[in-house]
């Protein structure tokens, strides 16, 4: 049971950094907008219409980062959801305001719903309505029953929301130190997406007196007008912007000799993440492990800056997370917002010389002090190879079960995670990997690139039939020749030239081809040439396994493909 609830919470905390993503366009439309910027009355409305429908589209991205296969119709049935919830709750008590909550919990249904229900068969007479059609049907008469249960039982439900969230917007520096320490400690975890989106979209309300729009959430109450709110934001900025930038030089300085050059490159780009954008979980998981004492401290003092600012009636927000670009979109509506520069340089002092103490007291071994026998050296490899290399890594094809990301972290569920092999992930370019709960849930912390590596590893598996081992194990590299005859026999049995509109290598045994018209592909003439195997992938792609000469006939068909001279090559 405790691990279900886990696993639970790790999907949810994935899941909701897809609607999140949007925040910065809503954030700077609505800032450019502005009076005390363009003053241009449409692009301010364009930004002011997606903070005043968070709730709708954080139904829809929900429900979609939920559904395992993270299809679109999980969205739609999503928004059924949200609207059926809502005009049920309005019927039975027109005082019921669930706010983002309404959207978080009608995402949830959705998501789950279309997991249960997108294979579903019907009878023949109705087999319109089966499969994925039959999610969005479904998930309405669901949202109709959930709505009159909480019209009966939400209204104490509310009552405490709303004192839970006035305890913690009045509890001050407090209730902001406490926020900003979970906050860091909860990045082991993933778990605080959670907690940041109670804080950020669900505590404490606030009317705008000019448009009467009822908001809820710390950041939704800034964009707002609401003079509290970025209580819980604001002591971001200066751990963000100068404090963890600070940290990453007393680690280049306090790296081995022979080792500065090498994280030097490594330390600036994290740093500059961090700067630039807020997102310090590179930074953090290069100590994090390595020192945990480091860790602690940079968790109290993220918790003092919450409680520092506070207490100087410093109010700044943001829209994605406290980096110098979000701190520019948000300065005109702060208050006081100039002393952060201040308590900025003064955390950038007190971050260096914490850092750089303990480092040389204890013998930290943060990065680039490692031993160079037990350093791990990165491997620079192409998007086609690194796939490959990740699946290998991970414990083959056969091993996974789903594949997804966040922000800064592949997020993947193992039929045995006790396969996944960290030296490799981490030669790899992993920062850190973590092992949440007992199951096979599994988090790679590999930085901004996540979502972009998710995409790579799952075009490079099958979408349907089952997973084969091939892929995850190294593949030989077969010596045989093709000649241009035979070429041309692949390209027929692919439907002609003219209908394969692209062709590359993936996964190492693979050939990926795109065709304009899948009927022309011939399965029976594919497999007379030794094809192992086809498969339908999505966006009209399909895989062809031909095993360790997939290299080399992809180039010797790609340059047939381009009228090139195709002559004899090694395969």
């Amino acid at each position: 049971m405790y691990q279900f609830f886990i696993e639970g919470l790790q999907r949810l905390g994935r899941a909701l950094m897809l609607p999140i993503a949007i925040l910065p366009i809503a954030g700077l439309l609505l800032r450019l907008g502005d009076t005390d910027l363009l003053n241009i009355a449409i692009v301010h409305d364009a930004g002011n219409t997606i903070f005043a429908n968070l709730a709708l589209i954080f139904a829809i991205g929900i429900a979609v980062g939920f559904a395992r296969d993270n299809n679109g119709t999980a969205g739609l049935a999503g928004a059924i959801g949200y609207l059926v919830l809502i005009a049920t709750l309005k019927v039975l008590d027109a005082s019921i305001n669930m706010g983002m909550l309404a959207g978080i919990i009608s995402g949830l249904l959705g998501g789950a719903l279309y997991n249960r229900f997108k294979d579903i068969k019907l009878p023949e007479y109705l087999a319109f309505f089966g499969g994925r059609r039959f999610v969005p049907i479904v998930t309405g008469f669901s949202a109709v029953g959930l709505g009159v249960l909480f019209g009966l039982i939400w209204p104490p439900i509310q009552n405490g929301i709303n004192s839970l969230g006035l305890l913690m917007v009045e509890s001050g520096s407090l209730g902001a130190f406490i926020f900003g320490v979970l906050n860091r400690l909860l990045i082991v975890t993933g778990l605080h997406h959670i907690l940041n989106n109670m804080m950020w979209f669900v505590f404490g309300s606030y009317t705008s007196p000019e448009t009467g729009l009822a908001v809820t959430g710390d950041l939704a109450r800034y964009f707002a007008g609401d003079p509290k709110g970025g209580q819980f934001m604001t002591g971001m900025f200066p751990v963000m912007v100068f404090g963890l930038p600070a940290a990453c030089l007393a680690m280049y300085r306090n790296a081995l000799p022979e080792r500065r050059k090498l994280m030097g490159g490594l330390l600036l780009s994290m740093a500059l993440t961090s700067f630039l954008t807020g997102v310090t979980e590179p930074v953090e998981f290069a100590f994090m492990f390595l020192a945990p004492l480091l860790y602690v401290l940079h968790a109290l003092l993220t918790g003092l800056s919450m409680a520092v600012t506070n207490a100087l009636n410093i109010h700044l927000g943001f829209t994605f997370s406290g980096g110098a670009i979000d701190m520019a979109l948000g300065w005109g509506k702060s208050t006081n917002g100039w002393r952060v520069i201040p308590v900025g340089l003064a955390y950038a002092l007190i971050y260096y010389f914490v850092f750089d103490f303990c480092i040389r007291r204890f013998d930290l071994k943060t990065p680039g002090r490692e031993s160079l026998a037990s350093a791990t050296a990165t491997r620079i490899l192409s998007e086609n190879q690194r796939a490959a290399a990740y699946i290998q890594a991970l414990g083959g094809a056969t091993n996974l079960v789903t594949v997804g990301a966040c922000t800064t972290r592949l997020r993947v569920e193992l039929r045995d995670r006790d396969k996944a092999v960290d030296a490799e992930l981490k030669s790899l370019g992993a920062m850190a990997v973590v092992r949440p709960g007992h199951g096979g849930s599994l988090q790679v912390v590999v930085g901004p690139l996540a979502d972009s590596i998710a995409d790579e590893i799952r075009s490079a598996l099958p979408v349907t039939g089952s997973i084969d081992r091939t892929v995850s194990e190294p593949v030989p590299v077969e010596a045989t020749a093709i000649n241009p005859q035979q070429l041309q026999q692949w390209l027929d049995a692919l439907g002609g030239k003219d209908n394969v509109l692209a062709l590359e290598c993936v996964a190492q045994t693979r050939l990926r081809v795109l065709l304009e018209d899948g009927r022309r592909l011939s399965e029976a003439d594919l497999n007379t040439l030794g094809c192992q195997g086809v498969s339908q992938v999505e966006g009209g792609a399909w895989h062809v396994l031909v095993g360790g000469r997939a290299s080399g006939m992809s180039e010797a068909l790609s340059a047939l493909l381009n009228r090139r001279e195709a002559c004899t090559a090694p395969l």
